[in-house]
């Protein structure tokens, strides 16, 4: 993909979640599409995790790119049937705030663990995101429609974060690690409060 066709998938994706924020409150969508669709973008703890993993996944090289995006949204999908159930967890938002620390340290250090490594942080924290949107599904609203809602707006932050990095020069390296260490940082203090 050409460098002007990322910058137009981008902006075009950024446009077309502009509605979501007109319908982030209760009373639009008796299904939960538009719910599950809002959801990844009212909390800073779920934006910057998600958006982190894009850059963190544009840092890799091979199948890896690809497979850290898709292992956190599946890890989403079984944490959000989890707490769909109304499995919850101890430290569930601490744990959120960890992944937020986490991802920004990778992408900060431009990691490359070992694959499996990789994976399973990403899958755990993608389980905890999803027990936290399961968990918090409103009454009377779909879940198979708001689980399909918060996995689109997911994936779209997840390929913003890629599309940034990878549309940034070269040179620009050092943006993409200082965007990791200000996410970082943002998971520092959400820890903290």
């Amino acid at each position: 993909m050409a460098l002007s066709q990322l910058v137009r998938f981008s902006l075009g994706a950024v446009l077309c979640l502009l509605p979501v924020f007109a319908f982030a409150h209760p009373g639009h969508d008796e299904s939960g599409f538009m719910a599950g669709l809002a959801h990844p973008f009212s909390g800073v703890d779920h934006l910057l995790a998600m958006f982190a993993v894009g850059l963190w996944a544009a840092q890799q090289t091979g199948k890896v790119r690809w497979m850290l995006p898709l292992i956190f949204v599946g890890g989403m999908l079984l944490g959000g049937l989890m707490g769909f159930d109304g499995f919850a967890i101890d430290y569930l938002e601490t744990g959120i705030a960890a992944s937020v620390l986490a991802f920004g340290l990778l992408v900060a250090v431009a990691a490359r663990p070992p694959v499996a490594l990789a994976l399973g942080i990403t899958g755990f924290f993608g389980m905890a995101h999803g027990i936290a949107h399961g968990m918090e599904l409103p009454d009377m609203l779909s879940p198979a429609a708001y689980a399909v809602g918060f996995l689109i707006a997911t994936s779209v932050l997840h390929a913003a974060g890629f599309a940034l990095a990878r549309v940034l020069p070269m040179r620009a390296d050092g943006l993409v690690r200082m965007l990791g260490m200000a996410s970082a940082g943002a998971g520092v203090a959400l820890l903290a409060g």
